[in-house]
């Protein structure tokens, strides 16, 4: 397999071809596009969702292929950046002619190329959970919407863990900002108080000012949906000022298994993380795959719910243009629509009319050793809703249209 060389923007372009040695084969393969961030802030959390997509490709190809083709990827590095993503994509279908392109990792980076692969009449794979209030013809959302993630894990604060006083903290790009849009929405509903609400740039460190907002609010829950390197940061600030999760727990919802051990887990044990997927699942289907995923990539490698969820994306579109004989994006997408795939997490399937997954929820708690100790799981698959019913689809419309304008045309603060 070729070495890839996760460096800077000068690596514009990987191309691999995973799992065979012929170049015949590699004349033959499928074009698939792969956009992460490899740098920037955001490039360890996205390292689950880039193991997850290299995983399916190498099983793909080792089992012959789709139809006896290989799949070929190349891999373009977003930089932890919106323009850098969108760029990404541009050059990915127009340049390099992909027929699909997997991954970003924000959803600042995905509005960016939702027009990009909309104009085009190509197709994005996205892994990762995210605010809703979206719904794209051309894209499949594997991620958890907010009622099967945040929603169950607010109503879990409140009903079993007795808490009534919120804060929200988030960083400063449009999934914060929508997803606490959207839990003070809840949280109205049910009777409970929002006592402050604050966001801080990706890859901020000083969260001192944070901190002192949370003591001073007299919260008995954080809701956490920081994203990326500034998680160190804050839960060490946490600690310091001597809020524990015994006193005042927090829930991180963009938080799993590899930035845990990033991270480092002596300043989050005790706290909780609400997700689809962990690694602790005990059945044997899960540990099947935790044992073939270490044998790749190192017995201290952990699997986490972006990492499953990209990799699944990869075996439903595997199946899909299986069965469309063909992987040109409009027919692949009409097999999409009621695809299903079962994965170590479960089954999973794809809403037919709005393309996004049907997943459980899972509430964990983390231990002292880093990993998540499963509190509670969903009995049945969580209908995806992308525009909760809190408010018209129209009001969460001018909602989004109101931070694109207020941040300047962007997805995300670039004034903070």
């Amino acid at each position: 397999m070729k070495q890839l060389q996760l460096c800077n923007r000068a690596l514009a372009c990987v191309v691999a071809v995973l799992g065979f040695a012929s170049s015949a084969c590699a004349q033959e393969a499928i074009r698939i596009g792969w956009l992460s961030s490899l740098t920037g802030p955001l490039s360890s959390a996205a390292i689950a969702e880039n193991q997850g997509v290299q995983f399916a490709i190498e099983e793909i190809n080792k089992a012959g292929g789709i139809k006896g083709r290989p799949i070929e990827y190349l891999l373009r590095d977003g930089e932890s950046d919106a323009d850098s993503y969108a760029e990404g994509a541009e050059r990915l279908i127009a340049e390099d002619k992909v027929s699909v392109i997997f991954g970003c990792w924000t959803s600042s980076g995905r509005k960016r190329v939702m027009p990009i692969v909309e104009k085009h009449h190509s197709l994005l794979l996205y892994p990762v959970q995210y605010e809703g209030l979206e719904s794209s013809p051309n894209i499949v959302y594997l991620g958890g919407t907010p009622n099967q993630q945040i929603l169950p894990a607010v109503r879990f604060c409140f009903a079993e863990l007795g808490k009534r006083r919120f804060f929200l903290v988030g960083s400063d790009y449009i999934f914060p900002h929508a997803a606490n849009e959207i839990i003070k929405d809840e949280l109205k509903r049910l009777g409970a108080t929002v006592v402050g609400e604050d966001y801080v740039p990706l890859g901020e460190s000083n969260v001192q000012p944070v901190i002192d907002r949370i003591l001073k609010s007299r919260a008995d829950v954080i809701l956490n949906t920081i994203n990326g390197d500034s998680n160190r940061p804050f839960f060490r600030r946490l600690r310091q000022a001597g809020i524990t999760p015994e006193k005042v727990p927090t829930v991180s919802f963009s938080i799993a298994e590899p930035e845990l051990r990033l991270l480092g887990t002596r300043d989050m044990a005790g706290d909780y993380v609400a997700c689809s997927y962990f690694m602790s699942l005990g059945d044997e289907a899960n540990r099947e795959f935790v044992k073939k995923f270490r044998a790749r990539f190192g017995p201290e490698r952990v699997t986490s719910d972006p990492m499953l969820a990209a990799y699944a994306s990869v075996h439903v579109w595997a199946e899909a243009v299986a069965k469309a004989q063909t992987a040109e994006p409009k027919q692949v997408l009409a097999q999409l629509r009621d695809a299903d795939f079962d994965g170590p997490g479960g089954t999973i399937k794809i809403d037919p009319k709005c393309l996004h997954a049907w997943k459980r929820f899972r509430m964990g708690r983390i231990d002292e050793g880093g990993r998540i100790e499963v509190l509670w799981s969903s009995e049945v698959l969580l209908a995806p809703e992308p525009f909760l019913p809190s408010r018209t689809r129209a009001e969460w419309e001018t909602f989004l249209s109101g931070l694109y304008r207020s941040w300047g045309g962007h997805w995300e603060n670039a004034g903070n």
